[in-house]
């Protein structure tokens, strides 16, 4: 799950959208690309600063003293200079020149209304700075890959034989992978590799395994077991690994597994269309109330019923619930609950055992507040950015009766021509002409 810290009110303060546990969270869907870093983070309205490694501690203080989110953090090559940048247009510009406005408790009274500004890429200069960041991060690390090529004097010990190398990275590699069965991918490939190959080591030393990284009480076990399970090969989950491999600095926000399978999509344009041993993965729906999964719909709506008497069926017909309410609905009683906090009487509780034993004895299970409070605008953004279930609500309420559908807000986006941004691209031309030169 995302970080979450506790707001002036009480309240959790959600930088990102959480994800539920069944799948990788926001950071192990895109690579970790930056290593250690000294360098100091600065607030884009006050002399707030932090260490790099803090980054979360200033994304908080943005949220609470100045209202401000940034958008996808996780997907920008250079933070500290992306938000110099921003600060230094700040001072020129007032923020709502730049950022989207998200008003929040629009319905309520005037003095409870607040601001929140979002700076995303949706705005062109900041979609052109975040892609010359990355350009400059990927130029960077192609010398730096290209330096290593050339390198001959490079020196390094063999991880499982101790054996001498010096000359190129390439003998050490090579000499792993033929006389070990310990490959980590041709030396081309790699940026960084003295680096990996001391991060290996660490592993090594503190007796852990380098594919399954549990830990051993000898050197001698620990061989024993990489080698009877054929664990002499690298977790490819573990992100800290990414930053060593060129091909995840390729696309901004895409992780290798990514790009190859749009390799692979482009190849398979060209045969037959037979989906017959298709597998779908299953739907893996969350219940509202407690960690259970169920792999279809109707199953995880029998089990909200059955097992905590809540029937969202029966709440959209009773209220006449459209598309975008639901939404709204199901996003407000996550965040509540996740919060530890009744949805339906506002109380707080230390833990979410006791808020679900107060609503089930208190009876509010099915007793909503107010629309006022759950139909805001802040709850169109998903809790869980994995939540399977908001993908089956019902809108076929919305297309029988268009004449009273709800009216829905719609951020400034211009995507009519995001294939063409996509072909267009600075980092799409760079890797061109890159590819036509060598």
């Amino acid at each position: 799950m995302a970080a979450c810290d506790e707001g002036k009110d009480g309240q959790d303060s959600i930088l990102e959208p959480l994800c539920f546990p069944e799948q990788p969270a926001d950071g192990a869907s895109t690579p970790s690309l930056q290593g250690p870093s000294t360098e100091l983070l600065v607030c884009l309205f006050c002399p707030e600063s932090v260490p790099l490694q803090q980054k979360d501690v200033l994304l908080k203080h943005l949220l609470l003293e100045h209202k401000l989110v940034v958008a996808d953090v996780k997907l920008i090559a250079d933070l500290p200079k992306y938000m110099l940048y921003w600060k230094g247009r700040f001072l020129e510009q007032p923020v709502t020149d730049f950022c989207s406005v998200i008003k929040t408790n629009s319905t309520g009274p005037v003095e409870k209304q607040e601001d929140y500004f979002l700076l995303c890429d949706v705005l062109p200069e900041d979609r052109i700075l975040r892609e010359r960041l990355q350009q400059k991060r990927l130029e960077e690390v192609l010398e730096q890959q290209q330096v290593e090529r050339d390198d001959n004097s490079f020196h390094h010990l063999c991880m499982f034989c101790s054996e001498e190398f010096t000359g190129n990275r390439s003998s050490l590699l090579n000499h792993m992978a033929r006389e070990h069965s310990f490959s980590i991918g041709l030396p081309d490939n790699i940026v960084y590799c003295k680096q990996f190959l001391d991060t290996l080591q660490s592993k090594l030393d503190n007796l852990q395994c380098l594919y399954c990284e549990k830990t051993f009480r000898d050197k001698t076990t620990l061989k024993d077991h990489m080698r009877k399970k054929a664990h002499r090969r690298i977790n490819a989950s573990n992100r800290e690994y990414d930053r060593f491999y060129v091909i995840n600095y390729l696309e901004l926000g895409k992780t290798w597994e990514e790009v190859q399978s749009e390799d692979d999509r482009e190849l398979a344009d060209d045969e037959d269309d037979d989906w017959s041993d298709w597998q779908a993965h299953p739907v893996s729906a969350v219940c509202l109330f407690c960690d259970h999964q169920s792999e279809t719909m109707e199953q995880i709506y029998t089990h909200m019923k059955e097992a905590h008497d809540f029937d969202l069926h029966k709440l959209r017909t009773e209220l006449n619930l459209k598309f975008y309410q639901q939404v709204k609905l199901v996003n407000f009683i996550r965040r509540q609950i996740h919060q530890n906090r009744c949805y339906g009487c506002q109380e707080k509780f230390d833990s979410r055992e006791n808020v679900l034993r107060h609503v089930v004895a208190e009876g509010h299970v099915m007793k909503l507040p107010d629309v006022s409070i759950w139909n805001q605008p802040q709850y169109y953004f998903p809790t869980y950015e994995n939540d399977a279930l908001l993908c089956t609500l019902s809108d076929s309420d919305e297309s029988d009766d268009k004449t009273h559908s709800e009216d829905v807000p719609v951020i400034a986006e211009d995507i009519s021509d995001l294939r063409a941004l996509k072909q267009t691209s600075v980092l799409n031309q760079l890797l061109k002409n890159r590819s036509s030169c060598s």
